[in-house]
């Protein structure tokens, strides 16, 4: 199998993250109507898709994702807008139908989502929901949300909403649902999950060597046989700054992505970050920073060793200057983009099976290691 490079999308992924202009923090509205600017931005420079994910803390603006895209679809016209994550956990997934309904139909049938169980857990408390039932929350909210999308009228019951008999839901999406991808961040079961339901995969692969889920990869694609689905994107979500030169993109990037993964450090207990191990994720990790060839070679690699038919650049952090950004995305679009493209022209490569031991999938549906 080798690389469809007329197929390969590039985008962008934003948590609403609050910029700085000079050394002014924006105002909660002034981010929120950045984002919108640097969707209408993306879309000039050819990228593919714009999306915002959905958090609940200090510094992020992107807690009512569908009224966001819905401003983001009024200013653009041809890119499509999604969701970096929804925690469908702690939604009503009625609700969320009717809000991506919407949001489809006011972009004129450009809206997608990644649909997640949540890293950052916030929105359990917020809406009343027991962490201890993260899984079984996320397992049911996903069969009904499904159901909404795939059929016309819809009777189901369930633990954690009141039963719907013969429901049918306005406005309409298309017939079959908006595309919605199942995101994860290392667990074989989501991506057995995944492939069972008979949707893409994102992988978000924010450390560590990223090569390693290419057993993820391989995984996904023996259970959509095995569950009797075609062959279906996979894709890419990783953080990341391109700039004019190496060493301004990682001076840059690391100001403001130190301060971040040392309170993720100490909130999710792994090690504190330093600039040797910073240096090292950017060289061989899964951190995309650098030159605009810089980042189009170590995206190209990831492609071929992935299997990835997307990429998607978490381009934002917490107080990163507005005119850093714009440049990020520029240099993506108008010269990473082509980039990555030639390059696989020139090289697609051979995607192989990882040769490693991968998880394999039971009788239950479940997914254990070798």
């Amino acid at each position: 199998m080798t690389v469809d490079v007329q197929q390969l999308q590039f985008g962008l992924n934003s948590f609403g993250d609050v910029a700085t202009d000079g050394e002014r923090v924006l105002s909660d509205a002034e981010s929120l109507r950045l984002l919108v600017d640097e969707a209408q931005l993306a879309e000039s420079v050819g990228l593919d898709v714009f999306s915002v994910g959905e958090h609940y803390r200090e510094g992020q603006v992107d807690s009512a994702t569908p009224v966001l895209l819905s401003a983001a679809a009024q200013a653009t016209s041809t890119i499509r807008l999604g969701t970096s994550v929804t925690v469908l956990s702690t939604q009503d997934p009625v609700r969320l139908y009717q809000e991506f309904a919407t949001v489809d139909a006011l972009s004129g049938g450009r809206t997608e989502m990644v649909l997640g169980r949540a890293s950052a857990i916030e929105s359990f408390g917020l809406f009343g929901y027991d962490i201890a039932e993260y899984e079984q929350l996320f397992e049911e909210k996903l069969d009904l949300f499904l159901k909404l999308m795939r059929q016309d009228r819809v009777t189901w019951s369930g633990k954690y909403r009141s039963p719907l008999d013969d429901v049918r839901l306005h406005p309409r999406m298309p017939e079959g649902g908006i595309p919605a991808w199942i995101g994860i961040g290392g667990s074989p079961d989501s991506v057995i999950r995944a492939a069972k339901n008979g949707l893409p995969l994102m992988m978000a692969i924010i450390g560590g060597r990223p090569e390693r889920f290419s057993g993820h990869a391989e995984l996904y694609l023996k259970a959509l046989a095995k569950y009797g689905h075609p062959e279906l994107p996979i894709a890419q979500h990783s953080l990341g700054l391109v700039a004019e030169t190496d060493e301004e993109a990682k001076n840059l990037h690391w100001r403001h992505w130190e301060p971040v993964v040392t309170r993720m450090s100490k909130e999710r207990g792994f090690y504190p970050p330093t600039k040797d191990r910073y240096e090292e994720e950017v060289k061989t990790g899964a951190l995309y920073v650098g030159s605009p060839e810089t980042v189009a070679q170590k995206i190209a690699d990831i492609v071929r060793a992935n299997h990835l038919s997307r990429f998607d650049l978490k381009y934002d952090l917490f107080h990163l200057p507005v005119k850093a950004r714009a440049q990020s995305i520029r240099l993506l679009g108008e010269q990473v983009a082509p980039r990555v493209r030639e390059l696989l022209a020139e090289n697609p490569g051979r995607w192989y099976p990882a040769n490693r031991p991968i998880a394999r999938i039971t009788a239950d549906g479940k997914a254990v290691h070798a």
